[in-house]
This record gives C-alpha cells, structure tokens and sequence, in this order.
C-alpha cells in the first residue's frame, strides 16, 4: 500500500516546542544547529540562490503533496491523524508542535487583526495536543482565505527560512557541501526536526560524522553523503509512517550516483513510485 504523503513535523521539533515559551522555542529551533567555522571554499552555486531554492521546494512537495507545485500549499490544512493536530501550509506547520502558533503570530505581527489572530488563545491551549479546540471548520476556512493574503504568504516563507531552511544551508555549507548536500540536509530538517537527539538532524549528522568525514574535514563528499543518507534511513525507518525511504533512495541517491553535487537539472527521479522531472 501506497504510504500517505506526508507534511512532517518531526517528532524533535514537537518535543523542543511544545515545553518552550513561544519567545523561548522560536530562539531555540533557530540555534539548534551546530555550526563550527569553517574555511572551505564552495564551488557552485548554492542552494540558497533563488532558482536552487525553488527546485529544492519541488522536490521536497514531490515526498510531501505529491506535487511539485509548491506554491499551491500555502492554503493546505488537514489533520492527517499523526497525533500533532492540523498539519498545515508549505512546510507543514502543527497545531500541535508550536510552529503552527509561532507562524500565527509572526503573521500577526506583521498584520495586526488578520482573520487568523483570533486563533492565538486556542492555538496556544492546543499546543502539545491534537485537539482541535477553538479551531475546527471555522479555523480551516480561515486558513483558506489567508493564504490569499501575500502577507501571510511572506509569513510563512519566512518561518520556513528561520526554522528550516537557512539552518539546513548554513550547516551544510560549515560541512562542506554544495547543493546536494545542502538539501539532503534540508529534506531532513523538514522531516526530523532540529535538535541533537538520535531521531533528529543533529542526531542524524552525528550519526554520519562517525562513519566519514565531512568535506571540511578533508572528507570525500560523496562518501560523507552517502553515509549522511544511510544514517537517515535508519531514522526514518523507525517511524511506521516514514518507513517508506523512497524520497532518499530513489531520489537523492540518483543524483549523488550521478555526482549531481550542484544540482543541475534535467533532475529525474521517483518518490512512492511516482515520476517527476525538472528540466531547467
């Protein structure tokens, strides 16, 4: 049977959240990548240039919705019953993790009195659970209607940016990786958590540092991906809904088989059986 797609949000991150302040978690699930000096010099460009970047959002909607349109999932919002409330939006923000609530209001903060403010006292009774409390119906044909606002767009873009992606890049290129590298450490950000514990990103980066050694540690960087991949396997095959690995060796494998360290489409590749292609 196919696996649900799914829109994480990764045991780690609830358990870092869901015990903070808001003030607190938001500082916290920024800083919670380690990332030591270094002097390597990247070749390629990055993935934080704005055409990498998108393509690292198909691919990630490719595992997550089944879709490269990325850009349709701002208005997503569902209980997909993983027991952490409404998954919602690009990256997959949880009613019952705290990231849900942080973007709420961070959207409040830049528009005061959006049809979502009402919505912070539940949010915040309903962090930790998956009870759909003061939310429902109502809440989901809200989060509907905000996704037409570009402001709550900007919001949640940006929460991407702090929690996820510009953690993920920035460790990966302390480590010595270009592109590839940059989004097998995104993928599995999105899909962990941040953190050091064994089951998050820091625990599956460490994991991977014991078997190779990263390219700014004169490491080989197909050999260090390689074993940054497998360790992640192990962790995802722990969690019944993640025990599907296609999204790694059906897709990041391909391209780092086919030394694709800069990500340069035409990029083939599968997830749950299905096709995808980007051409340029």
């Amino acid at each position: 049977m196919r696996p649900q797609p799914r829109r994480a949000l990764r045991t780690a991150l609830a358990a870092a959240l869901v015990a903070a302040p808001l003030t607190v978690a938001a500082t916290s699930a920024a800083q919670a990548v380690p990332v030591p000096a270094t002097s390597v010099q990247l070749r390629g460009v990055g993935l934080d240039d704005p055409h990498k970047k998108d393509i690292a959002m198909r691919l990630v909607s490719s595992a997550e919705n089944s879709s490269l349109d990325w850009k349709a999932q701002y208005k997503y919002i569902e209980d997909i019953k993983d027991g952490r409330g409404y998954t919602a939006g690009i990256i997959g923000f949880c009613s019952g993790t705290g990231d849900m609530l942080e973007l709420v209001q961070h959207y409040t903060d830049l528009k005061p009195g959006n049809v979502l403010a009402k919505y912070l006292p539940a949010l915040k009774k309903v962090n930790g659970t998956d009870s759909h409390a003061g939310l429902g119906s109502a809440f989901e044909k809200d989060w509907a209607t905000a996704a037409k606002d570009t402001v709550f767009r900007q919001a949640q873009n940006d929460e991407r940016d702090r929690v996820y992606f510009n953690p993920a890049v920035k460790q990966a290129k302390s480590d010595g990786l270009r592109a590839l590298g940059q989004f097998a450490y995104y993928d599995a950000i999105v899909m962990h958590g941040p953190g050091n514990s064994s089951d998050s990103f820091g625990g599956i980066r460490a994991a991977a540092m014991k078997k190779a050694k990263t390219p700014a540690q004169g490491g080989d960087e197909a050999t260090y991906l390689k074993a940054f991949l497998d360790a992640r396997k192990v962790v995802m095959k722990k969690e019944e809904a993640h025990a599907d690995t296609s999204r790694v060796d059906t897709e990041q494998l391909v391209f780092l088989n086919a030394r694709n360290f800069d990500l340069n489409p035409p990029l083939k590749w599968k997830v749950y059986g299905d096709s995808y292609t980007i051409n340029s």
